[in-house]
């Protein structure tokens, strides 16, 4: 999905710019007018690499964390709203999270609900915890649903942080073996032909491959550089498409191993979001959608789409997540039984967990595999350059014996 920024006129006259996540524009601008929305102008929202302004940056996993566990303790103590933000605008430092704090404690200050405040800024609080926000201002409740968020996104960062800890590793292996032997060949090789050529000496195969590898990369580099730039900023911008970032999540879903794993990630995500906004109270369909949003792969959202609108036409959930082909027949089992017994909640909990149990699995046969193959693929690449290098100085050695 795409972000867009809009400017869009209300029933009552009032005109607002605002930010919209869509999979396209023209089904963003049916969406709004369907709203009862005048659409003036939409556009696809730049992107921006440093925040700047009120409100225009994103706030790090662990940093909202923290404070949406201190709004949760200060919200509990009985506190009324307007003085729960001012003392987290009072123990914040300056920056745009605190600017941004700013403007919500002056939106609610003049009349706006919490959720409301916080809706404005959709680039650094996803819609998931504006609507989690407002269904406990609804129901009056607001401390468990917030710290049902809270719960759900401790368990969300666990498994990223999990799945960050996994690719480090093996990520830091291959640069050190890049770095090393573009060393290698840019650098020591070429010393090497230098004293081979000064003492005419006759070089086996293997040392004539890797010096004509060196030399092959020295002299190449003004053309292949050009064109390996070229080539990534052409891929970047055709990935950057709907059409291209659709065909390159199509072909993550079918890579061996990880396409299964990015499933089966996905599903444990969207289970466990699907489940914390039914218990926050809100309607099933705008659940799924807004779960759908966490999917973070085109495929798999377009497939959800499907099923929302299956629903919204009378079928059952199972049923219509059945037809996508990305629900294994346990999850869907498991979902038909909580939408029999009314513990639908329970049900995607324990599918979530199930699932992120199922992903930690892989995650730890994938690490246990790649981390000894790059260990033997590193000593092979540096051992055989240095054994090919140093062969005909044992020649030589061997000759002047």
């Amino acid at each position: 999905m795409s972000t867009y920024r809009c400017k869009i006129g209300t029933s009552d006259g009032r005109v607002l710019e605002k930010e919209f996540e869509a999979d396209s524009r023209a089904a963003l601008q049916v969406s709004l007018e369907e709203q009862g929305f005048f659409v003036f102008k939409i556009r696809k929202a730049s992107l921006q690499w440093f925040s700047k302004g009120t409100g225009g940056g994103s706030i790090s996993g662990r940093r909202f964390l923290g404070l949406n566990q201190e709004m949760l303790v200060l919200i509990r103590s009985g506190l009324p709203i307007l003085q729960v933000l001012d003392t987290l605008v009072d123990r914040m430092e300056p920056g745009s999270l605190f600017n941004t704090l700013q403007d919500i404690r002056s939106d609610v200050k003049g009349g706006s609900s919490l959720s409301d405040a916080f809706e404005r800024f959709p680039k650094m609080f996803p819609q998931l915890y504006v609507a989690s926000l407002r269904a406990g201002e609804q129901s009056g409740d607001l401390p468990v649903t917030l710290a049902r968020y809270i719960e759900y996104q401790k368990r969300v960062e666990a498994i990223r942080a999990k799945v960050r800890s996994a690719t480090f590793y093996p990520m830091l292996l291959g640069i050190a073996v890049t770095v090393v032997v573009a060393f290698l060949l840019l650098y020591v090789i070429p010393s090497f032909t230098q004293v081979y050529a000064d003492a005419n000496v006759q070089l086996p195969l293997l040392t004539r491959m890797v010096i004509s590898l060196a030399n092959g990369l020295v002299s190449g580099l003004p053309v292949w550089v050009p064109a390996l730039l070229i080539t990534f900023f052409l891929i970047r911008a055709y990935t950057r498409t709907d059409g291209g970032a659709f065909q390159v999540d199509r072909v993550k879903l079918k890579l061996p191993f990880f396409g299964e794993m990015l499933n089966e990630y996905a599903l444990s995500t969207f289970c466990r979001t699907f489940a914390t906004t039914l218990a926050s109270g809100i309607p099933i369909v705008q659940a799924m959608q807004m779960s759908r949003a966490t999917l973070n792969n085109r495929v798999l959202e377009t497939h959800l789409s499907a099923a929302v609108n299956r629903i919204n036409e009378g079928a059952k959930i199972s049923e219509a997540l059945e037809q996508t082909g990305n629900f294994p027949v346990i999850a869907l089992r498991m979902i038909g039984v909580g939408e029999t017994s009314g513990s639908l909640v329970d049900m995607l909990t324990d599918v979530s967990e199930y699932y992120e149990d199922e992903v930690e699995r892989r995650l730890d046969r994938l690490t246990t595999m790649v981390e000894p193959l790059m260990m033997m693929t590193m000593g092979l690449l540096i051992g055989g350059i240095v054994v090919a290098m140093y062969i005909p100085i044992f020649q030589m050695a061997g000759t002047v014996q």
